[in-house]
Parts: structure tokens; C-alpha cells; sequence
């Protein structure tokens, strides 16, 4: 895999209805050496510090490939790098290999994958497009999210190495595509199997819990559940 580009934004307010609201996905690309902090990149900012951002969601990852891919679905020829919120934009990163708890090194920064990316309305400002959120999920084209685990600095043609798998192995598209649609009787087992990984971010560890926990109560399981 290969660091494209990196791109960062401080928040900002933009129109949304009849009201404004503060926004750091409209990343810009930046050139020349980035600093890692804990828990973000220098220059970068998250308005809503409740559903963005934090040591779990520090740095979000989006595949270059992905682009061509959305230009064609979407018949537009001005996406470029960070148009999807993202800080980097790698080539080679795949959703169906990346893991969850697979440590990755770019340049002297070290990096772990917590989670996939739920979008919300926020992706749909970005590209002028209420349902972008929508048929982001539906294309399981989620990328993926970063903790730091040793700040350093990056560059835009740095190698972004894989130095460690994660526990079991749970790779990102189908933990995102079950946890979209738990009442499949596979997505039960596979969402159990995400509690298992200790670098489960926090939000996704609550909300995995809780699904679980409905579906229990609901008296369905692994076994006996139904598809709809």
C-alpha cells in the first residue's frame, strides 16, 4: 500500500436547512511532511467532538481506488482526494483484506484500525447530495478508521506497511455489512466475534453490545434468527 495524499481541515459552519452547522469534512489536500499527534493530524479539527474524533476515530483512512469506482456511480468528475472526509487516501488499502486491530506504519507514525466508517448527514453536505450517506453504506466502501499508536510524521509516497494482524483476523467490509444488517443469522456470530478484538473502538464495542443484547432479548440468536 502507498500514502497518496493527506488531507486535513479545521472546522468550519455551512448552511444545512435553515441553520449552520460546523463542519471538518471539507478536507483539503496538503503537501509536504504532516505531524501525527495522539489524536489527530496537525492542522486537522472535528466540530462535533461526540460522534468524530477521539483516540478511537484519531485519523480516517479511504482507499484511492474507491474513486474511480464513485465517479462512474455518481457521473462526476470532480472527486478528488479527502472528498470523503478522509486524511488519507491510500492506494491499495482493500476493506475486504484491512483487519480490525492491524497495525500499520506510515512513515515514523504507527497506526491501529478500530473500526469501519458509519457516514452521517455530514457526508451529504460535502457532496451536495442528501442520500450520499445511504449509498455509502450500501457500496460497503467504508474505509477505515485510526488510533495512533506512536505519533511521527508522514508524507504523501510513503509505504503504509502492515506490521501485525489483528485477532482473528476480522477483516472491515463484512464486519460493516453485518453490523448494517444484524438480523442476518451470519452477522449475529460475526458481531460476537468483533467483541473479541481488543482494539474495537469504544463507540462500536457499546453499540455491538446493544445489538446483541436486542436481538437476545428478542429470544433470536446466531441459530435460530431470521433474514429479514
Amino acid at each position: 500500500m502507498l500514502l497518496k495524499t493527506i488531507s486535513v481541515a479545521l472546522p468550519r459552519d455551512v448552511p444545512h436547512g435553515d441553520r449552520m452547522v460546523s463542519t471538518g469534512i471539507f478536507k483539503m489536500a496538503v503537501h509536504g511532511p504532516v505531524r501525527v499527534l495522539a489524536e489527530q493530524l496537525e492542522g486537522d479539527g472535528q466540530a462535533d467532538r461526540i460522534h468524530h474524533g477521539g483516540p478511537d476515530k484519531a485519523v480516517y483512512a479511504y482507499a484511492a481506488g474507491h474513486y474511480d469506482w464513485w465517479r462512474r456511480q455518481l457521473g462526476r468528475d470532480d472527486l478528488v482526494p479527502g472528498h470523503f472526509g478522509e486524511n488519507l487516501t491510500i492506494d491499495g488499502l482493500d476493506e475486504g483484506e484491512l483487519c480490525l486491530g492491524d497495525q500499520l506504519t506510515i512513515g515514523s507514525a504507527r497506526f491501529v484500525v478500530t473500526q469501519p466508517r458509519i457516514p452521517c448527514f455530514k457526508l451529504g453536505l460535502r457532496f451536495g447530495d442528501a442520500d450520499m450517506p445511504k449509498r455509502f453504506a450500501e457500496s460497503l466502501r467504508c474505509g477505515a478508521y485510526l488510533r495512533v499508536l506512536e505519533a511521527g510524521i508522514l508524507e504523501a509516497g510513503d509505504p503504509v506497511q502492515r506490521v501485525a494482524r489483528g485477532h482473528g483476523q476480522m477483516a472491515i467490509r463484512p464486519l460493516f455489512h453485518a453490523y448494517l444488517h444484524p438480523n442476518e443469522p451470519a452477522a449475529q456470530a460475526l458481531l460476537a466475534r468483533a467483541l473479541t478484538v481488543p482494539e474495537l473502538s469504544a463507540e462500536w464495542r457499546a453499540s455491538i453490545e446493544r445489538r446483541l443484547a436486542r436481538r437476545h432479548a428478542d429470544g433470536l440468536s446466531p441459530d435460530n434468527g431470521d433474514a429479514s
